[in-house]
């Protein structure tokens, strides 16, 4: 009895190595990022001489670092393409319709048959909200925007420095000016004139303001008490 079992189990570890190596998985598309409520497809493609039951698998995880798998379970109408054949590979499609944000996650494809369960690569499916625009502004307006932007920068560089050439120009005039004024000071004195009128003052400076009393030519009589 024991001998049997063991040829059973031994038949069928064949058959499913005979299965496995005429399996080849397609790779899968790694990444689709699609807006709220737009359309979205995913496919899976293989090449498999057996024809397996498919189903979608999803997988989400959580924050804790666990993954949870579920079975993908949408209406008929959003359900499963028929399968196709692309260059000799079959393909199963998943269509979504509307795409919500809890449609995020990894979605694979679960071959079954008989005892065997194969998941393909799988591909990462993300929903996003877009950004609104607070203004719809058209491309003339834009240029018309961007024109004036550029004025105004222009007029930024230019004006302080054109103030700044004028303070300096100011500046170079008053000192032009203060420099003729001190030429014309120095200008009508002749200086002969000049210099005796400096020997006069340095002699009288020496001379002293006043003389000796001892030197006085006239004799001081005294009152007598």
């Amino acid at each position: 009895m024991v001998f049997k079992l063991v040829i059973v189990f031994c038949f069928l570890a064949a058959v499913c190595n005979a299965g496995l190596d005429s399996l080849k998985l397609e790779g899968d598309k790694p990444f689709v990022r699609v807006a709220l409520s737009q359309k979205a497809t995913i496919h899976c493609c293989y090449r498999w001489t057996i024809k397996p039951h498919v189903t979608w698998i999803k997988t989400i995880n959580n924050v804790n670092g666990t993954a949870i798998r579920s079975l993908v379970n949408l209406p008929e109408a959003e359900m499963n393409k028929p399968a196709e054949v692309i260059n000799g590979a079959t393909c199963h499609s998943l269509v979504f319709k509307e795409v919500q944000l809890s449609d995020t996650g990894l979605y694979q494809c679960k071959l079954n048959h008989s005892s065997l369960h194969i998941f393909t690569h799988g591909t990462f499916f993300q929903v996003y909200i877009p950004l609104q625009k607070t203004l719809n502004l058209s491309e003339s307006v834009k240029n018309s925007i961007i024109t004036a932007e550029g004025v105004l920068l222009m007029l930024c560089v230019l004006i302080p420095g054109t103030m700044l050439l004028c303070k300096s120009k100011k500046l170079n005039q008053l000192e032009r000016k203060k420099g003729r004024e001190e030429e014309n000071i120095y200008e009508g004195l002749n200086l002969d004139d000049c210099s005796a009128a400096y020997h006069q003052i340095q002699r009288t400076n020496q001379q002293g303001p006043y003389q000796d009393v001892g030197s006085c030519e006239e004799d001081i009589q005294l009152e007598k008490p």
